[in-house]
C-alpha cells in the first residue's frame, strides 16, 4: 500500500476500461477521467493525509488497483468515511483485497480516528459484499439507499444499495489480541 505514481496511470486506466471491473459501475471510466480520479486522490492525501493507496505486490506486479478510504458525504446528511477496492481482473481472489482493506480500516481508526468506517454496493456485486463481509464490517439494512450518483434511466440495476457499517468499538472489540 502506497502512493501513487506516474508510472500507475497507464494500468489504472486498463482497468478502468475492463468490463469485468466495471460490471457494477456505469460503464467505462476512460483514461481522462482515470486520470483525474488519480489526481483527486493524491490532493486528498495531500489535504487530509489519507485516501485511496496504489496497491503493489512485490514480485509479482506493481500495481493491480486501489485500496483504501474516501469521503461518501453523498450518501447521507453527514459525514462518511467508506472503505473501498477497484483489482485489476487477473488479481481477483488472491485475497489482496481483504487484505488491503483490513488495514485501511486499522489505519482509518487508529491513525485517522475515525468513529466509523462504511462501505456498500449493488446486491449483485457477491465478490465486493464478501470481502466486506471477511473484514468485518456489518451488513446494515436500514441503511440500504438508492445512489445518487447513478443514472435510473441508464443504469436501473446499479441504483439500489446495500450498505455495510461498523465503529471503532466494534473493530477494537473483534481483534484477536485486544489492546
Amino acid at each position: 500500500m502506497r502512493r501513487w505514481r506516474q508510472e500507475d496511470r497507464e494500468p489504472f486506466a486498463a482497468l478502468n476500461v475492463d468490463p469485468a471491473v466495471r460490471e457494477h459501475f456505469q460503464g467505462p471510466m476512460l483514461r481522462e477521467g482515470s486520470d483525474a480520479f488519480i489526481d483527486r486522490i493524491e490532493l486528498h492525501w495531500d489535504e487530509h493525509g489519507w485516501g485511496n493507496w496504489a496497491i503493489e505486490v512485490p514480485d509479482v506486479a506493481p500495481f493491480i488497483g486501489y485500496v483504501g478510504l474516501w469521503p461518501a458525504d453523498y450518501v447521507a446528511n453527514r459525514p462518511m468515511v467508506e472503505v473501498g477496492w477497484r483489482l485489476a481482473r487477473e488479481h481477483w481472489g488472491n485475497g489482496y483485497a481483504t487484505e488491503a482493506a483490513r488495514e485501511a480500516l486499522r489505519f482509518g481508526f487508529e491513525e485517522v480516528g475515525l468513529e466509523e468506517i462504511v462501505s456498500f454496493t449493488v446486491p449483485q456485486n457477491v465478490r465486493s459484499r464478501r470481502v466486506m463481509e471477511r473484514i468485518g464490517l456489518i451488513r446494515d439494512p436500514a441503511g440500504d439507499f438508492d445512489h445518487p450518483n447513478v443514472d435510473p434511466v441508464a443504469y436501473p440495476h446499479l441504483v439500489g444499495h446495500v450498505f455495510y457499517r461498523l465503529g471503532r468499538d466494534e473493530w477494537r472489540a473483534s481483534k484477536p489480541f485486544p489492546e
